[in-house]
Formats: C-alpha cells, sequence, structure tokens
C-alpha cells in the first residue's frame, strides 16, 4: 500500500527513488508571498507553498486586518456624532475585507500541508481542541519534503 505523498513504484522495481530537488536557497520576500498567495494563486488549492511563502502571507493577514480594525474603530468613533448608520458601515467594512482574504489564507495552509506531505483536508484538525492547534502548528513549521511528492514539485520561492 502507498501512503499519501510517498513516490509509485515503477514495474519491476522493488522501490523508486524519489524525484530529488534541492530545497530553495533563498526564503521568499514579504512583497512576493503576499503577491503570490493574495493575487496569483488566491483560490490555488493545489501545489506546494514553502514556510517563507506561509508564514510571510499569514503575517500579511494579521498585519492587514489589524490595521483594517483600527482603521474602522477610529472611522466608527468619528463618525459617531455625525451619523450612526456611517458609524456602523465603518465598523463593518474592514469586516467585509477580511472576510475576502480567509478564502487564500486557506488555500496557502492546504498547499502548505501538500509540501510536508499531508492531505489538505488534515487542516481541519484545527477544530480538535489543543491538540489540533499543536499538530497544525508543528506541520506548519516543519521542513517541506525535498523531494516530488504525490501533490507536485519543489516550491521555487519565486513568483510564477
Amino acid at each position: 500500500m502507498v501512503q499519501e505523498g510517498q513516490p509509485i513504484a515503477q514495474e519491476g522495481q522493488q522501490f523508486a527513488a524519489p524525484s530529488f530537488s534541492p530545497r530553495p536557497q533563498q526564503m521568499m520576500g514579504f512583497m512576493d508571498a503576499l503577491t503570490t498567495v493574495y493575487r496569483n494563486k488566491y483560490v490555488t488549492f493545489s501545489g506546494r507553498a514553502s514556510r517563507s511563502e506561509y508564514w510571510w502571507g499569514y503575517l500579511g493577514y494579521v498585519v492587514v486586518a489589524t490595521v483594517l480594525q483600527i482603521v474602522g474603530l477610529i472611522g466608527a468613533i468619528a463618525l459617531m456624532d455625525v451619523n450612526e448608520s456611517l458609524a456602523g458601515l465603518a465598523i463593518l467594512l474592514p469586516y467585509l475585507a477580511v472576510l475576502g482574504m480567509i478564502i487564500p489564507s486557506i488555500a496557502v495552509s492546504v498547499r502548505r500541508l501538500h509540501d510536508t506531505g499531508k492531505s489538505g483536508w488534515m487542516l481541519l484538525i484545527i477544530l480538535i481542541p489543543c491538540i489540533g492547534i499543536i499538530l497544525w502548528l508543528v506541520w506548519m513549521i516543519e521542513d517541506g519534503q525535498a523531494h516530488d511528492n504525490a501533490y507536485g514539485s519543489v516550491p521555487t520561492n519565486t513568483l510564477e
């Protein structure tokens, strides 16, 4: 039985050597990662994502979401005296923008799991209290497989 992410043996071979492709020597930069996650691969759940692409994308999500929430709150406070419905809209708009960033964040998480040789469905482990978060964190931190796996070739850390 072939395990997920493992190379398949050719006919007549007992074991197949994985197609080796060295891990990228340089990590993906912050802006390259944001461009890849939020523009080039907005809803791409297939393929693989390196650690740097994942963590820079995650940092970008947290920074943008925090800034939007602060701006929305300040805007709501400033508009409270003018019009309460405009103040409510100022609170609501940042949430809509953050909602638009959830799908690419899930997509890059699935691609990161693919890089470690795991199915994207393993992301659901987050729903298990305590243990799920710990396992998810370990999987996101661990180095990806240094060879081609069932989900694609080794990420190049360059813009596509």
